[in-house]
Formats: structure tokens, sequence, C-alpha cells
């Protein structure tokens, strides 16, 4: 509380490090510091969340953090209207962005590797295929390379994969081939795996 209203609120661990106390005079300028303080805290929080949920690489966490910046119009809770909410600042989104980077939430070389593995369970995905997916996501090439040259998945194992688990969905063979080129295989690739399936 400022002046008896509410402007702003602060965790525990900010008030602490920041020196809070209650009844100390600030000036016009601290109370905008201490403002900026708490917009970091918020968002850092909510970034977390976000890094928690799944791993995310460096893009997608800075897209996250870029639609914070936007204004938005939002419901207010206390008086029911519709009312702009101002987006914080680049300069509070850079530096939740490098905190989490410090404290390893954000690597990209890990989420790569989540990535290849991810993909490896839960669904047969050829390497050209993933290659496109994690370029999307702002991975550098090289560590792109490196963490496909590490993995054990190859485009043989995953077609076979595939065809177990789809062979039953797709009567027309034609409409099967269609599906695995989708998944990013060459046409050779799958003609060879559809002939050793038949024999």
């Amino acid at each position: 509380m400022v002046d008896g209203k509410y402007r702003f609120s602060l965790d525990v661990f900010q008030v602490g490090d920041l020196g809070i106390r209650v009844g100390k005079e600030y000036s016009d300028k601290e109370l905008t510091e201490l403002e900026t303080e708490s917009q970091f805290g918020k968002l850092y929080a909510r970034s977390l969340d976000y890094c928690l949920m799944r791993p995310h690489s460096s893009r997608e966490v800075r897209d996250y953090l870029y639609k914070k910046t936007m204004t938005r119009r939002v419901r207010s809770r206390r008086t029911g209207e519709i009312e702009d909410r101002v987006g914080v600042s680049k300069e509070i989104t850079e530096r939740v962005h490098a905190r989490l980077t410090e404290k390893g939430y954000i690597d990209d070389e890990k989420f790569t590797r989540f990535w290849v593995e991810n993909r490896n369970q839960r669904k047969g995905s050829s390497i050209r295929k993933l290659r496109a997916e994690l370029a999307t996501k702002g991975i550098d090439e090289g560590i792109i390379e490196r963490c496909l040259d590490e993995s054990d998945r190859n485009d043989v194992d995953e077609l076979q994969k595939i065809i177990a688990k789809k062979q039953n969905k797709y009567t027309d063979e034609q409409k099967l081939m269609q599906y695995l080129a989708r998944q990013g295989f060459s046409y050779d690739a799958i003609k060879s795996a559809l002939a050793v399936d038949a024999s």
C-alpha cells in the first residue's frame, strides 16, 4: 500500500532483497523502481511456470515474453468494465529471459534432446522432419546435428514403427505412402519399408 492505496505487490524474497520496511518514506523515483521490480517478479514467476510445463527453446520463451509486452483488453476485477492493460517493458522481458537462462531453465541443447527423445517415444518421425521442427523453434543447426548424431534413432526403425501403428488404419497403400511422405520419409525408403513389411 502506498498512501493507503494499492499500487503494486512484491513477493517475500523481493521484500527481503530490496530491504523494504513498513513506514519508510520512499521517493516517487524509488516507488517507480519498486513497481518495475514488482512487474519483473510477476513475469518471472509466470515465465518459470511456462518453462516448467515442458522444456522450451530460447525462441519459444522469447515469443512468450514478447506477447507480455503487448497492451490487451481485459475485464477489471474491481469494476467489471473492459479496460486496456499495458504490457511490461521490453527491458523487463530481457531481464526475465536472462535470469531463466542463467538458472538453466532455458537451454537449447537440453530442449533439443528432449524434443528428439519425445518424438522417438510418442510417434515415429523422420530425421528430416525433426530437423525442420527444431529449426522452426530457433535451434542452431550445430546443436540439431550434434543431438541427432548422439541419438540412436534412424529412419528405417522409425518407418517400421509408424507402419506397425498405422497400417490397419490405411486400407489403401497409396494413402499410407502419402501419410509416410508427410512425416518426412523419402519415397524410396517408404517403398523399401513396405516391401520388408509385406514379406
